[in-house]
């Protein structure tokens, strides 16, 4: 056991889903050419001042809300100033004395065990633009292009606690803040679009110590595995520098996915922001009575749909976690469930199948074709016997790719299930003749060699033949 124990906080961007940027009217659509979605406003040029979006407010005030924070009712912004080449105007407006949504949790499951993780705050920003670097990595580029489409899209920053003790724990913290935020409608929260981006503050100190060890913050992780990845490599590192005799200095930390590793990107002592109030937009002052009409606009959120699944439904506490994991996978089960209402079968073919298949090909459910009415209609063709659960994989997996209706893949493939004992009775007796020492063994009292000859008769029969109808009638011909 290691005599370290880490220390984590985890600080995510998420972008909010406006139509408008935060001061000005640009577009926030993903993808546009770069530079193409700016304004004197947005690139900070002299003498532009902004107007804050409304909607910024709401939905800042929903995630907060969805993360169990309390909500100012006056807050204001400031400005952060520091220079970056992806930030003309040399300084960023955040709110860093007063956030509008503080003191919230999230609770975690990992290994069985429920932990709860703190939030410190959620404050709204605006986002820098990109630097757009020309290798493979920051560390490895020759030289870097800046697109301001970025600039001045609206975030909120949630900064947690430094509750987090591995790298797993971090993921299951980051899935769960990303469920909320998806289910309270507040992001599209895409890793891989930069709706959704987090840094990782770590640090180690002895077990049994509680004064913090030198932390250092690591970006550029595009996906939870890497977070995971690059944290648990982190800790790794500074365990084996205090092991050595060395000390962990205070910097910023590039994870590099090829590798492996963190790197060194720059020293971090002592920031100075020199941030003060931005004198130029107004404070945000919200009533009561409005925060309670956002709360009550909340839809239900990932925790109570799974306590719903387990208690209306009788799933496993599990299986209910695994599809309430996304919204989307949550609204396919429903929408499948009211056409099929056996919820352990719907579930076992969602985090059988579907799960299956869309990890194979690295799939969100959105870009597959297979619909939650086309699963009901293959779950009603196994249960009317049509088709065996065996042939039933093989043509769920036609209607993910193609989007085909069941019935018409059954047809057209000549799939169903073959119940006729007439049609079985020779590939029966073939497989009987083919295989006398399972017959003997069978006939000697070792009754679990059945199973290896039903398993022939439906490899003879690509998988249709009723396996009831098979073992019945091979129990017969065997003399029991």
């Amino acid at each position: 056991m290691s005599r370290y124990e880490a220390v984590i906080g985890l600080e995510v961007h998420v972008e909010l889903k406006t139509d408008t940027k935060i001061f000005c009217g640009c577009s926030t659509e993903f993808g546009k050419e770069p530079n193409t979605q700016v304004c004197p406003v947005c690139l900070g040029l002299p003498g532009s001042t902004g107007v804050l979006n409304k909607k910024v407010v709401e939905l800042a005030t929903r995630a907060g809300l969805a993360l169990n924070c309390e909500i100012g009712t006056y807050t204001w912004f400031d400005r952060k100033n520091y220079y970056y080449p992806d930030l003309p105007k040399g300084y960023q407006i955040s709110q860093v004395f007063r956030p509008i949504a503080y003191n919230g949790y999230l609770d975690i499951d990992v290994d069985g065990e429920k932990k709860r993780i703190n939030i410190t705050r959620a404050h709204i920003e605006e986002d820098p633009g990109k630097l757009v670097h020309s290798g493979g990595s920051i560390t490895s580029s020759r030289y870097s292009y800046v697109d301001y489409n970025r600039s001045g899209m609206p975030l909120i920053e949630i900064v947690s606690e430094p509750d987090i003790r591995s790298g797993a724990e971090a993921k299951a913290y980051l899935e769960k803040l990303k469920a909320h935020l998806e289910y309270a409608g507040v992001s599209d929260v895409k890793m891989e679009q930069g709706s959704l981006r987090c840094d990782a503050n770590v640090s180690v100190r002895p077990v049994g110590t509680t004064t913090l060890g030198t932390k250092t913050e690591i970006k550029n992780m595009n996906s939870f595995r890497a977070v995971q990845r690059a944290i648990e490599y982190e800790v790794e590192r500074q365990i084996d520098v205090l092991e050595d005799g060395g000390k962990v200095v205070q910097e910023t930390r590039g994870w590099d996915e090829n590798k492996g590793i963190t790197v060194s990107m720059r020293n971090k002592e002592n920031p100075d922001y020199r941030c003060f109030i931005e004198h130029e937009l107004p404070p945000i002052e919200l009533t009561e009575e409005w925060i309670e009409e956002v709360r009550a606009s909340i839809p239900e959120l990932p925790d109570a749909r799974r306590r719903r699944l387990v208690e209306e439904h009788g799933l496993p506490d599990y299986d209910a976690g695994v599809i309430t994991s996304s919204l989307a996978l949550a609204e396919f089960f429903d929408a499948a469930l009211k056409e099929f209402p056996d919820a352990k079968t719907v579930s076992n073919w969602i985090m059988g199948e579907l799960l299956r298949l869309l990890n194979a090909r690295n799939m969100e459910l959105g870009e597959s074709r297979i619909t939650p009415g086309g699963l009901a209609s293959l779950l009603q063709l196994i249960k009317k016997g049509t088709i065996s659960n065996k042939i039933g994989k093989e043509v769920f997996e036609v209607m993910f790719e193609e989007g085909k209706d069941p019935e018409q893949i059954v047809k057209e493939r000549g799939l169903s299930q073959i119940s006729d004992q007439g049609q079985l009775a020779q590939i029966i007796d073939e497989v009987i003749a083919k295989n006398p020492k399972s017959v003997a063994d069978y006939q000697s009292g070792k009754k679990q060699a059945i199973g290896f000859l039903v398993g022939q008769v439906m490899k003879a029969t690509r998988g249709q033949a009723n396996p009831g109808v098979v073992n019945s009638m091979l129990r017969e011909k065997l003399g029991e």
